[in-house]
């Protein structure tokens, strides 16, 4: 009996998903919640497990198709993983033997229908440019593909001679060199990931009054303390000591000082957070993702850093779940990782800041009257003017720069 393949619940606002890969195709054995396709929402991709064990015996929604919560999308059956169609032994006896040709007639061998040959756009220009006719051309792209060089080797010897040149008092305009190498293009869907986030992005910049400010901070304290505990904090833990833990304690201390800016307005009113909900951006398999550490007041180093350590791992297989991304009250972005020196990160809304984290690099730096080297870091502080002024975001950013420099305050809480 057909079993249906449905689209679940996916979470609070989410109506609608579009469909991912399909790991399984009509025909394929599936054992029982074993995953059958992607399900790619706007916040997050899940896996769909088969409800039996079988195989799939029919698709309704192609990858890259839009479906709706609830909406029947395949078919599976327990008895079509064992009921594999095989011709008869005596279909397969005169689909074998030769067919006798009649008599007087001498056998003719039958054809092979020849595969279309693919010419690609640019390819078929330069033919016509050239007068190339498609027998001369030797493919030699993929798939036995025409390329633009299969064409351009014979252009010039099948171009016709021009018998009778122009006049020197009007010469021919020069033709610009024809573009060398592949030209090809792909289009493909946005996935529903980053739709949301280019809808969400345009909606902040739209809707709030976004403005940064900068510091950089002496990296040299923190980098000293990691240096000497990281080997007996990683034996105690099991997790490596990062710097991403000093900054989120260093952020929810200046969060309490300056509660404005782990605020967010909802409708005519200000609404304050009495706890810190830190989203951490991290690259996922389909995208920048931001899981958020929950009440990040109440949590330690080793805690911060093996939650974020777990993020980071399950971001990649698009194993983050909607409810690790709802919600957050402030968010820390670290673009250093990827070698970024300076940025100005865009708030997620409904929040009032981001934290934008920078390269680490040696600069000449002014210490007590002498020039030295520290290890420095910019960083950047992103918040809706309409909620925070300036004086708070500048404090705000300037008391994480002098929690990082002075990270015995943060174990000490002052």
């Amino acid at each position: 009996m057909p079993v249906e393949l449905i689209v679940p619940p996916m979470g609070e606002s989410i109506t609608e998903v579009q469909i991912g890969a399909w790991r399984k195709q009509p025909g394929d054995p599936v054992k029982r919640d074993e995953s059958v396709v992607e399900l790619e929402s706007d916040k997050a991709t899940v896996d769909l497990p088969a409800p039996i064990a079988g195989a799939i015996t029919k698709v309704l929604k192609k990858e890259g198709e839009r479906a709706n919560v609830g909406e029947v999308i395949g078919y599976m059956d327990e008895a079509a993983a064992t009921a594999q169609a095989a011709p008869a032994p005596a279909q397969k006896a005169a689909a074998s033997a030769p067919v006798a040709p009649p008599t007087g007639e001498k056998a003719v061998p039958p054809k092979t229908p020849e595969a279309p040959v693919r010419v690609m756009p640019s390819a078929r220009r330069a033919m016509e440019e050239g007068g190339v006719k498609l027998g001369d051309v030797n493919a030699t792209g993929p798939g036995g593909r025409v390329l633009k060089e299969d064409v351009l080797r014979v252009a010039p010897a099948s171009a016709p001679a021009t018998s009778t040149p122009a006049p020197a008092a009007a010469p021919q305009a020069q033709r610009p060199a024809a573009p060398r190498g592949a030209r090809d293009e792909e289009r493909v869907p946005m996935t529903p990931m980053r739709r949301r986030i280019a809808e969400r992005l345009v909606e902040a910049q739209r809707t709030a009054a976004l403005l940064t400010t900068f510091n950089e901070v002496d990296m040299s304290a923190v980098m000293a303390m990691r240096e000497e505990y990281k080997e007996e904090f990683l034996k105690k833990y099991g997790v490596k000591l990062g710097f991403m833990s000093f900054f989120v304690k260093a952020v929810v201390e200046a969060l309490k000082q300056n509660p404005r800016v782990n605020a967010e307005i909802r409708h005519s009113d200000i609404v304050y957070h009495h706890y810190c909900d830190i989203g951490i951006a991290v690259g996922g398999g389909k995208g920048l993702v931001v899981p958020v550490l929950r009440n990040a007041e109440s949590l330690g180093f080793a805690e911060i850093e093996k939650q974020i350590a777990d993020f980071g791992a399950r971001a990649k297989e698009n194993k983050i779940s909607l409810e690790e991304l709802a919600g957050g009250t402030f968010t820390i972005s670290n673009g250093g990782v990827y070698g970024s020196m300076m940025s100005t990160p865009i708030v997620n809304p409904p929040q009032s800041g981001i934290l934008g984290l920078h390269a680490i690099q040696d600069r000449p730096v002014a210490r007590e009257g002498q020039v030295v080297i520290r290890p420095m870091m910019y960083v950047a502080l992103t918040y809706d003017h309409r909620l925070v002024d300036g004086r708070e975001a500048v404090t705000f950013l300037k008391q994480v720069k002098e929690y990082i420099e002075k990270p015995a305050r943060l174990l000490l809480d002052l």
